[in-house]
């Protein structure tokens, strides 16, 4: 590198393969700017190797990784790493002891924090846990949130919002819209055929399947959906831990249709046979593919939302209903039932993806890494 380059270090405990559009287009716009991004990664957990989402990225550098308590913690150094390193962007994860060790121990370099600002899934909120996550907002010097509603969690502890940066979280939207359009209306027809939905109004669960995702309330307002909405169909795109209740649940029923994951250009396919999204609880990234294939997502106020809940805007792009399984289904059967307002609903839903882009999110993180070098210590 040349002698004028300075050097930021991201650190992830594990690389999942939506996270490597973003550091491939911010290494570069780094790279324009006389910055050499450095990026560590540990290993995934074994339950998390068996999602088989991982990515890969040659130029990253491999940590040591080592879980106890059933993954509860993490030890993860990465010490040697950080010699002539400028600014040190780690996660703000309790689980991870490194990065709290560099809380406490003498540093030339910036720390900033890279996360929610709390748990968004917590049953506890005033639990122990949640108070010391709370309490190490405001030990570093820069913060990168990943939505307006993290910048306001962590501006509410007290840290100075001219230092924390909102990245807009996302995936690669653009890569899905394009695999959008490859599909023909023709492989549709043939698709919705296949599974027995043609001419049929169908909602869609996509993401992985687990106690958090609330299986018995979707269970439950798909049926009132069915009674209100003549020939309804819910097709269920995903996996995981309560798999063997979808798929006892779709045998009884031969309006479910469970298909496992689907990823690429397979999932434009199986998304472009839906109507709507449905999903009540623990909305995260999955609100970019409502978005990208232009499928409104109705879900409720309920509070375990990841915080890219912020980009849905109810009424336009989106529902967001109160949090019971009738007015959820009330709310869901009403649009299925009006197709001037969902192909109003369609047509946000797709201006919605193109303003959370990957290249978006990189240029907003390659403008705090800026400021954030710019900026004077204060720790």
């Amino acid at each position: 590198m040349h002698e004028s380059t300075r050097r930021v270090v991201i650190v992830e405990r594990r690389l999942t393969h939506y996270r490597v559009p973003l550091f491939e287009c911010l290494r570069e716009l780094l790279a324009a700017r006389q910055i050499e991004l450095v990026l560590l990664v540990g290993e995934a957990t074994s339950e998390e190797k068996a999602k088989r989402d991982g990515g890969h990225l040659p130029w990253a550098k491999v940590l040591p990784t080592h879980y106890f308590l059933s993954g509860a913690v993490c030890w993860q150094p990465f010490g040697e790493h950080l010699r002539d390193v400028e600014l040190v962007v780690v996660n703000h994860e309790n689980k991870l002891l490194y990065n709290h060790w560099l809380l406490w121990v003498p540093r030339r370099f910036k720390l900033a924090f890279w996360g929610h600002g709390r748990n968004m899934q917590t049953s506890t909120p005033d639990g122990m846990r949640e108070r010391f996550k709370r309490w190490t907002i405001s030990k570093v010097d820069w913060w990168f949130a990943y939505t307006q509603i993290s910048v306001d969690l962590v501006a509410q502890s007290g840290f100075p919002v001219a230092r924390i940066t909102n990245l807009n979280n996302t995936i690669d939207t653009v890569s899905i819209c394009c695999d959008r359009d490859s599909i023909s209306k023709d492989e549709i027809a043939w698709l919705r055929q296949e599974l027995g939905v043609t001419g049929k109004p169908v909602g869609a669960f996509i993401g992985s399947l687990y106690a958090e995702k609330r299986l018995d309330f979707l269970f439950e307002a798909c049926t009132r959906i069915r009674q209100r909405v003549p020939g309804f169909q819910w097709l269920i795109i995903g996996d995981g831990e309560e798999r063997p209740r979808i798929q006892e649940w779709a045998a009884a029923h031969d309006w479910v249709h469970w298909v496992g994951v689907r990823r690429g250009r397979d999932k434009a396919l199986y998304l472009g046979c839906a109507d709507v999204v449905l999903n009540p609880a623990a909305v995260g990234l999955a609100i970019l593919d409502s978005f990208a294939f232009g499928k409104p997502l109705v879900t409720t106020d309920c509070s375990n939302h990841g915080p890219e809940i912020a980009y849905l805007r109810h009424g336009e792009n989106g529902l967001m209903t109160p949090d019971n399984a009738r007015e959820f289904a009330w709310a869901a059967a009403l649009l299925l039932s009006d197709p001037v307002a969902l192909a109003r609903m369609s047509r946000a839903c797709i201006d919605s993806a193109a303003e959370y882009s990957i290249e978006k999110m990189a240029s907003r993180f390659a403008d705090g890494i800026l400021k954030a070098l710019a900026s004077r210590r204060l720790r």
